[in-house]
């Protein structure tokens, strides 16, 4: 790339002002990536990708328009912003829209203590695929294991500048490291699968090749010989591995566009009992070597630490410019934003109170119940919080787990289902979504 993103920006910026647009914001995305995958000790398939992508938005009075394009040629930046201007006069006005203030802008954030990048050099492809072959062998040396379906290693390194007329210009790099494996046990209508993997902004954080294979290897094991659980209203405890699913739908309703929207089940919550006192969600986007943090929004306003629930009660939604001015309110500074589309609202970082108790003590405690592993489909009414959603897992009873299960679905609603959950104390410190298992008492659970 010849051209410094900022420079990319800067070119974005003049030509919209040229092309005549009041005011306009530009982001620029350059990113390399590189996965591997293996299947029988074989490169099965390797990919690599190398682009730079450019969004502009400009502004004519209260009315908008985005244009995007792969293309930083001079030419293709001034056509792209006559673009712009040409659709934005023929928009529709908003009211709402608009750059945020100066006084509003990010001044001071250290990008370095974030520690989003890791200075090590890109992985050779072959260092990659040694990496996926080795872990597919630690899944294949677990008895039982028939075949491994996949075995990938990846790594992206992503650079992102963002300029606009109100005078923010700053950017950041950040870089990605995934390694992943699922394993397949039985055969015919006896075939089970499972997983496990890593994704570290440091490859050196990552987890060995060998204990993810094995976990996977192990996981598919256990999950053989599964049997339909007996419909009723039992306990369920959400394992770790996808309990933030659940705190990940009250995040979606207290989002600002739903909320503007008045399209979501926890429209009148605010100030009110969402989580059992005691349960407290923080957002942190300022967690160093953590996937989700940032130094500053798409709309370059600061980020902060703030409590989204606090002691049960909703306290916050979650704003950008634009939904903030709708609902008469701040933005919490938590605007994401592709080359494609203008800012929304988003959430980073998040951490669940953990319990005093760990999995194993709440699997004891439930009595007769369903331990939920894996997810399948969706069905949430954004309205109402109504919550089916197909399930497998293990069978608890009297407190002990006796065997695998599968082909259920369990049913509730999410306002009352999250008011009474029970956080164990298993959440993993490093994941973006810091989330332990989670106890719901009653839920129905149908099955034969």
């Amino acid at each position: 790339m010849s051209q410094s993103l900022q420079s990319i920006s800067d070119a974005l910026l003049t030509a919209a002002k040229k092309a005549g647009a009041d005011n306009a914001d530009a982001i620029s995305v350059a990113g390399t990536s590189v996965s591997i995958d293996v299947r029988d000790g074989n490169l099965e398939q390797a990919e690599r990708a190398e682009g730079t992508d450019v969004g502009l938005r400009v502004f004519v009075g209260q009315r908008q328009a985005i244009v995007s394009s792969s293309d930083t040629k001079p030419d293709t930046i001034s056509q792209m912003a006559e673009r712009a201007v040409a659709m934005a006069k023929l928009a529709p006005e908003d009211p709402y829209i608009g750059l945020a203030d100066p006084e509003q802008l990010a001044k001071d954030w250290d990008v370095e203590a974030l520690e989003l990048s890791d200075p090590t050099e890109e992985p050779e492809p072959k260092q990659l695929q040694e990496t996926a072959i080795e872990a597919e062998n630690a899944a294949r040396e677990i008895k039982g294991v028939e075949q491994v379906q996949s075995a990938s290693a990846a790594y992206g390194a992503t650079e992102i500048h963002i300029a606009a007329t109100n005078g923010f210009s700053a950017g950041y790099r950040r870089t990605d490291n995934a390694l992943s494996c699922v394993a397949i046990a039985g055969t015919g209508t006896g075939m089970e699968r499972d997983y496990d993997g890593d994704f570290r902004v440091y490859r050196s954080d990552m987890r060995s090749a060998a204990e993810i294979g094995k976990l996977a290897g192990e996981r598919c094991i256990e999950r053989l010989g599964a049997t339909r659980p007996k419909t009723g209203t039992y306990p369920v405890l959400f394992d770790e591995r996808i309990s933030s699913g659940l705190i990940g739908h009250l995040l979606a309703a207290i989002n600002g566009t739903n909320i503007a929207r008045g399209s979501s089940w926890l429209k009148d919550a605010m100030g009110k009992q969402v989580l059992p006192s005691g349960l407290t969600v923080t957002e942190n986007p300022l967690r160093p070597r953590v996937t989700g943090s940032r130094p500053f929004d798409a709309e370059g306003l600061p980020r902060k630490i703030r409590n989204i629930v606090e002691d049960g009660v909703l306290q916050s939604w979650t704003l950008d410019l634009a939904t903030a001015r709708k609902l008469g309110l701040e933005s919490t500074g938590s605007a994401g934003r592709g080359t494609s589309g203008p800012p929304s609202p988003s959430v980073s970082n998040i951490e669940l109170t953990a319990g005093t108790h760990s999995r194993d003590d709440l699997i004891r405690d439930m009595g007769t119940g369903l331990w939920v592993t894996s997810m399948i489909g969706s069905t949430i009414n954004p309205n109402t919080g109504d919550y089916s959603r197909g399930a497998a897992g293990f069978w608890v009873e009297n407190g002990e787990v006796i065997g695998p299960v599968n082909e259920c679905t369990i049913a509730g609603n999410l306002r009352e289902m999250l008011g009474r959950i029970v956080p164990a104390n298993d959440a993993r410190a490093h994941l973006s979504r810091v989330v332990p298992s989670i106890l719901i008492d009653g839920m129905a659970l149908a099955g034969e």
